[in-house]
């Protein structure tokens, strides 16, 4: 019997969707046969995999430390096979900036952007508004800012965030995210929040938002997301399962790719699997999909 060990909690802002999303896995994979023992991680992680040899381990934390490439260090050196993408991939994805000047280099559309220091944005703001305020390497949508025309002083917010920030201008429009499966586009599906913008509540609390899948786009609209995603996910060498976040401009009729995830979750709303059913594959067929890549991949 295969021996799963299964990675979950953590210690980043994204600790209980990673909690989530493991408890799902581990269901899945129970109820398909394997062997499963869950690991709250802690720094610890690589003392206990030791001792506990594991024949796979999948990957189900979700933020820094844990999609970023330190956790995948971490297993390269203990020999372990894991799910999701390997230690380059998953650190550029991270890295918001970096993984733009990448897809530029491939010729998927990012929004103009700029970095700068929380006290040069307190001095003057480097884009016109409406603009976008984000952590450089953070999920979730944590930290994640819109600030738009009449709103108080940015002085004003307490921000959680890091002294340097990535600013890029607002894209008017509708949210996209396409999934993409071993290098294959499963789909992709709109999000309409009630409210706001798709933030980490949206992301994560029932009737929040409206699902629209497949994305109510035209069929040639619809086939350039799925070609932005599936190349997203190639050229920074991703492997697994991803989820690559767009905004559509409708009215200029262009897309924009905000970011690629390399571990999306698998929370009951999540979008990775209502994309994959979607598709035919059902939720633990998805999940042992990922276990048997993580095999044939090491």
């Amino acid at each position: 019997m295969t021996h799963v060990a299964v990675l979950l909690g953590g210690w980043s802002a994204e600790r209980e969707v990673s909690l989530v999303s493991g408890k799902a896995v581990s269901k899945a994979l129970g109820n398909r046969g394997y062997r499963v023992t869950e690991i709250d991680v802690d720094r610890d992680l690589g003392e206990r995999l030791a001792e506990l040899k594991p024949d796979v381990v999948f990957n189900a934390l979700h933020g820094r430390w844990g999609e970023d490439g330190c956790i995948q260090g971490v297993l390269e050196v203990l020999g372990l096979p894991y799910t999701h993408s390997g230690v380059l991939a998953s650190s550029v994805a991270m890295d918001k900036p970096l993984a733009k000047r990448v897809f530029e280099t491939d010729g998927i559309p990012v929004p103009e952007g700029v970095i700068v220091s929380r006290e040069d944005l307190y001095r003057q703001e480097p884009l016109p508004r409406p603009f976008v305020i984000k952590p450089l390497n953070e999920g979730s949508s944590v930290g994640v800012r819109i600030v738009r025309d009449g709103d108080n002083s940015l002085e004003d917010a307490a921000w959680p965030l890091e002294d340097e920030l990535l600013i890029e201008r607002y894209i008017p429009g509708r949210e996209i995210q396409v999934a993409v499966l071993n290098g294959r586009a499963l789909g992709g599906i709109e999000i309409r929040p009630k409210s706001g913008f798709y933030d980490y509540d949206a992301k994560y609390t029932e009737g929040l938002a409206d699902h629209l899948m497949p994305a109510p786009v035209g069929a040639e609209t619809y086939a350039r997301f799925l070609d932005y995603a599936e190349r997203a996910h190639n050229v920074l060498g991703c492997r697994g399962v991803t989820r690559s976040d767009f905004r559509y401009d409708e009215e200029n009729d262009a897309i924009y790719i905000l970011e690629i995830n390399t571990q999306p979750g698998m929370t009951p709303l999540s979008l990775v699997p209502e994309i994959a059913a979607h598709s035919g594959l059902g939720f633990e067929d998805l999940i042992v999909a990922l276990i048997e890549d993580a095999g044939v991949q090491r």
